[in-house]
């Protein structure tokens, strides 16, 4: 799907007991691991920190992401700057 299509998603968060995270709007898994998510989405780009992050549900045509773990911090950022992960982490 071109990304002109995707910048269409609508983009809906749903966080539960900082243990279950529902995104919409996902163009984009730039990196995951346990300690951080970084998501691409219709509306910029969603930085998620926590421990025991677990990707539980990505399904591309839908750009629906599941996340479980304990969810510490979501920071968003306006569309992409540039520079690597840690210039926009630190940045």
């Amino acid at each position: 799907m071109e990304r002109t299509l995707q910048a269409e998603l609508p983009q809906k968060l749903t966080l539960e007991d900082r243990s279950r995270l529902s995104v919409s709007g996902v163009q984009e898994v730039e990196r995951f691991d346990e300690q951080v998510a970084v998501l691409h989405t219709s509306r910029g780009t969603l930085i998620v920190r926590g421990r025991d992050l677990h990707l539980r549900r990505l399904t591309p045509d839908g750009g629906q992401v599941a996340v479980e773990g304990t969810v510490d911090a979501l920071l968003f950022e306006e569309g992409r700057k540039e520079g690597g992960f840690f210039a926009r982490l630190f940045g």
